[in-house]
């Protein structure tokens, strides 16, 4: 059990642990500098990690993968997240727990890294777990408001029945085949009905962390519920996390043929609930939160063609990594105008802050992939991927639902862009609009360095 090969994973622990001691003992005016070590601390866990890209084995007893899928999160998550911890200093500013804040979002960060990279069922079920229970800390955070209570709530509920599911459905499989580790169960056991049921229980487990259907109520509830930046953190990475874990689980079944019709019924289903139910909302960041859920679908279809396309990897970590970015940007947007929330509320907002109304263009833009953003360039991915396998239908209700998405994204740009403004318009400024501007830069050098980007991303992942 080489301590070496968790390296990025046990600097993000000891960071959270570092932070959380931090906050015991500054006064609560000092609590920004915790946002410093966390980010250091995120940091270095990139640097860790880079300097293992390129390993491809099991270790730890074979719990856990080094491969591309790993590498890949090691660097996506611990990015995100150091993005979405530079929000927190002036939104949480006046609050007595801002410090524990972070603390919060290391633990979540490292549960996402611990799922992403699981090679054993265990091991997956430890690290959705612990993204679940500082998830839930997260999206209840302003205790005192009773929308973040409500959202905290009804994810705990959410998660504590597909967490359940996740666990039973472990229990089944490791009845039947007797050991919880990938390898062993490759291709081997789920002609077996009872560990079908156990497959098909744990898939449930990771579509919650995903957000899609029928396990995907929590996301809107969260996406206006929670602090901003927990709002955006929990919207984007544990989605990435359950991405590369569900693409693991679904591999290690080649030839069940019901598999991948049952993936691509729910991605068919999640895009399509969360593009119309988006459509009739008031609120921007419960559109983001539908949004987001719609944004699942996509992502699921290149799980549906796991062992058919050869670039379905490729293209679900380069859609999501792109996904991430315009989420993170969006929300932002709404950090920086002090969290200025109601669709009505934009109307004219070209001329009061001609910035965030940009950077939310382009966000929206790349959301619904139109070229020649890196958001088109993702999605122009996935549907390489899926065309030819089998699933040319999939791609159709994909592009139909692209179509959908332009008409409410486009409910917030008209009327912020054409309409006269109405009043002045507060901003936080300080480290949130640098983000947020860092963000827009990152999203827009993904567009320009995308060919180098997609050359980097692996083809194959292990067992």
């Amino acid at each position: 059990m080489p301590i070496g090969d968790l390296a990025p994973e046990l600097t993000v622990l000891l960071t959270a642990v570092a932070v959380l001691l931090l906050a015991m003992v500054l006064p609560q005016r000092r609590h920004g500098w915790c946002a410093g070590l966390a980010v250091l601390g995120l940091g270095l866990s990139m640097a860790l990690a880079l300097g293992q890209a390129g390993a491809e084995r099991l270790t730890f007893s074979g719990t856990y993968a080094l491969d591309p899928g790993t590498t890949w999160a090691r660097l996506a998550i611990p990015g995100l997240a150091i993005l979405c911890a530079g929000l927190a200093p002036r939104w949480l500013a006046t609050d007595r727990r801002h410090g524990e804040f972070y603390a919060m979002l290391l633990f979540s960060t490292l549960g996402a890294l611990a799922m992403a990279g699981a090679a054993d069922l265990m091991q997956l079920v430890m690290g959705v777990l612990l993204s679940s229970v500082t998830g839930y800390v997260l999206a209840a955070y302003h205790r005192d408001w009773e929308i973040s209570l409500e959202a905290g709530m009804k994810y705990f509920l959410v998660g504590a029945l597909a967490n359940a599911f996740l666990v039973i459905g472990v229990v089944f499989v490791m009845g039947i085949a007797g050991s919880t580790d990938y390898a062993t169960l490759s291709g081997q056991i789920f002609e077996d009905p009872l560990a079908l049921i156990g497959l098909t229980l744990v898939l449930t487990g990771l579509f919650f962390k995903l957000g899609a259907v029928p396990v995907h109520t929590w996301v809107p509830d969260v996406a206006e519920g929670a602090p901003v930046p927990a709002a955006a953190f929990l919207t984007v990475v544990p989605k990435l996390a359950g991405a590369v874990a569900l693409f693991r689980l679904v591999h290690l079944a080649p030839g069940l043929a019901a598999l991948p019709l049952l993936i691509a019924l729910v991605a068919a289903a999640t895009m399509t609930v969360g593009n119309l139910t988006a459509i009739w909302q008031d609120d921007l960041r419960r559109l983001i939160g539908w949004s987001s859920v719609s944004q699942t679908g996509y992502a699921l279809m290149a799980v549906a063609v796991v062992g058919v396309a050869p670039m379905a990897l490729p293209a679900l970590l380069g859609f999501m990594t792109v996904y991430g970015l315009a989420n993170v940007v969006a929300f932002a947007v709404v950090a920086e105008l002090r969290g200025r929330t109601r669709i009505a509320d934009y109307r004219g907002l070209l001329r009061a802050r001609p910035g965030a109304v940009v950077a939310l263009t382009l966000a929206f833009l790349s959301l619904v992939g139109i070229p020649p953003l890196a958001g088109f360039l993702g999605k122009f991915a996935l549907f390489s991927a899926t065309l030819g396998t089998g699933f040319g239908w999939l791609a159709v209700v994909a592009v139909a639902n692209t179509v959908v998405s332009l008409f409410y994204y486009l409910r917030v740009i008209a009327p912020a862009v054409f309409a006269a403004p109405e009043g002045p318009v507060e901003t936080l400024g300080g480290l949130a609009r640098a983000v947020l501007w860092i963000s827009v830069a990152i999203l827009v050098g993904a567009t320009v360095l995308w060919a180098p980007f997609w050359a980097s991303l692996g083809q194959g992942l292990l067992p």
